[in-house]
């Protein structure tokens, strides 16, 4: 893994430098969108709305919409000025129970890691994080942003995940009104809960439709349903190989686990 940011979390006068590092990976499956005919890549063009030509990135500039449907341009200039904090620390605010925060507030999850003269404070931190069952909330700037976040052990490791402003979480507008479960309706969802009951695994679970797709196209591969364009990148058949790979680990691990292949 790559460090994506350097700081120092900062709580009373203890100063622990850390990295961090992304904790996740998206593994969605991604199409190209050609034209069916020949192949072809599809491609867009940056085109002004008014006069119909091309605009180069140069000649780009955001612009904020108002309620109205007008727009304000912001030059670079302007988002200059506007006010950063590029400080480096991870202030720690308070201390709170891990059940007082709705994980509907969580964003995004980063690893911290210790620098090798401060893994002793860390390790402090993340023991009294631990014995207290409760969760640091803290500032952080990332991408010249301030933002809140939190700090909370996995695996001996502490993860900053970041949140979103309370004004960020809607509210449904929409009533459930079902009426009142009769108690044996109650009884019986209870049994199904307990029938159901168990411990959450998450290598218990897959991404079957990522799956099915490799396979259908390791499938068209091996078949020879390959189109050659002009845009095509040469290979040298590395790519079947990492294919058919793929599919006997898939293959493996269904095994393992009794499924049929």
């Amino acid at each position: 893994m790559r460090a994506i940011w350097k700081g120092a979390v900062s709580f009373g006068l203890v100063n622990v430098p850390v990295r961090v590092y992304s904790a996740t990976e998206s593994h969605d499956v991604s199409f190209r969108q050609v034209h069916e005919a020949d192949g072809g890549r599809i491609k867009y063009q940056r085109v002004c709305s008014i006069d119909g030509a091309e605009v180069p990135y140069s000649e780009i500039a955001k612009g904020f919409e108002t309620e109205d449907g007008d727009l304000v341009v912001l030059t670079d200039q302007d988002m200059k000025d506007l006010p950063s904090n590029s400080t480096r620390e991870i202030a720690v605010q308070k201390f709170v129970p891990a059940d007082q925060i709705d994980p509907l507030l969580f964003e995004k999850s980063y690893y911290l890691e210790p620098d090798q003269t401060a893994a002793k404070p860390y390790a402090l931190l993340r023991q009294a994080l631990l014995d207290a069952d409760r969760m640091a909330v803290v500032t952080v700037a990332l991408r010249q942003r301030t933002t809140t976040a939190v700090l909370r052990v996995r695996d001996d490791v502490i993860v900053l995940q970041t949140m979103m402003w309370p004004d960020e979480i809607r509210t449904p507008d929409f009533a459930i009104d079902a009426g009142a479960p009769t108690d044996a309706e109650v009884q019986m969802a209870h049994l199904l809960v307990d029938t159901l009951a168990g411990d959450f695994h998450s290598e218990d679970y897959e991404d079957d439709y990522a799956t099915a797709v490799q396979e259908m196209v390791t499938a068209k591969i091996e078949g020879g349903e390959v189109r050659r364009t002009p845009e095509s990148t040469p290979t040298t058949g590395e790519v079947v190989d990492l294919l058919a790979a793929l599919q006997r680990s898939v293959a493996a691990a269904r095994e393992a686990r009794g499924e049929a292949s």
